[in-house]
C-alpha cells in the first residue's frame, strides 16, 4: 500500500467517526440511541454488537450488489437482499450472544433485534456504494462508522448518567431533556469538520 492510499483509508475512518457519524450527523439510529444508552455497559455492548453487524454485512453486501445484483440488472433489490443479509446476520449474532453472553444479552434486551430495523446498519451498507468506494474502503467506512456509533453512544451516556444527578426542571424531565442534550452532543461534533477536511 503507497503513503496515499493508507492516507485517504485513514480520512475515510475519521470521516466516518467525526464528520459523518450515521448518529450524530446524519442521524440514523436514533431508536438505540436514545433507547440504550442510559447505561454505559449496555451502550457499549450494544455499540459492539452494531459494529460487528455493519463490518459483516458491509463485506457480504458489497460483493453480492457489485458481481451478483448490478450484471444481472438487479439492482432494484437492492434494499430488500441487504435487509434479508442484515436480519440474518443479526439472528447469528443474538444466538451467540444468547449462549456465550447472557447478561449482555439480557441487558440489550428487546433491542438486540431492532439492530435489523436499525437504519444506520442499512444506511452503511447502502451509502458505500453511493460514495463509491472499494472493497477496502467500504470495509473500512463500515468499521469507522460502527466505532462513530460507539463513540457517540458512550458519550451521550456519559452525558445521561451526569443528568441523573442534576436538578432538572420539571418541565424538562424525561424525554426533552435527553433530547436538548442529544442536539448538544451532535453539535459538538461540529467543531471536526476542519480536521478531516485538512487531511482529504
Amino acid at each position: 500500500m503507497t503513503v496515499e492510499v493508507i492516507k485517504g483509508l485513514v480520512a475515510i475512518f475519521l470521516a466516518a467517526i467525526l464528520t459523518e457519524n450515521y448518529v450524530l450527523n446524519k442521524f440514523l439510529g436514533i431508536c438505540p440511541f436514545l433507547g440504550v444508552s442510559k447505561k454505559l455497559n449496555t451502550a457499549v455492548g450494544m455499540s459492539c454488537a452494531v459494529t460487528v453487524v455493519m463490518v459483516i454485512a458491509t463485506a457480504v453486501t458489497w460483493p453480492l450488489y457489485t458481481y451478483l445484483l448490478v450484471p444481472n440488472e438487479l439492482d432494484y433489490l437492492q434494499t430488500i437482499v441487504f435487509i434479508l443479509v442484515i436480519a440474518a446476520l443479526v439472528q447469528l449474532l443474538e444466538t451467540i450472544l444468547r449462549k456465550y453472553m447472557p447478561p449482555l444479552y439480557n441487558s440489550l434486551g428487546i433491542y438486540l433485534p431492532l439492530i435489523t430495523t436499525n437504519c444506520a446498519v442499512l444506511g452503511v451498507t447502502m451509502l458505500v456504494l453511493e460514495k463509491g468506494h472499494g472493497y477496502v474502503p467500504a470495509l473500512v467506512n463500515a468499521f469507522g462508522s460502527g466505532v462513530g456509533f460507539l463513540v457517540a453512544m458512550v458519550l451521550f451516556a456519559g452525558v445521561r448518567e451526569r443528568l441523573e444527578d442534576c436538578d432538572i426542571p420539571e418541565t424538562f424531565r424525561g424525554l426533552p431533556i435527553t433530547l436538548v442534550a442529544a442536539s448538544l452532543v451532535a453539535l459538538s461534533f461540529l467543531g471536526f469538520n476542519g480536521i478531516v477536511d485538512g487531511l482529504l
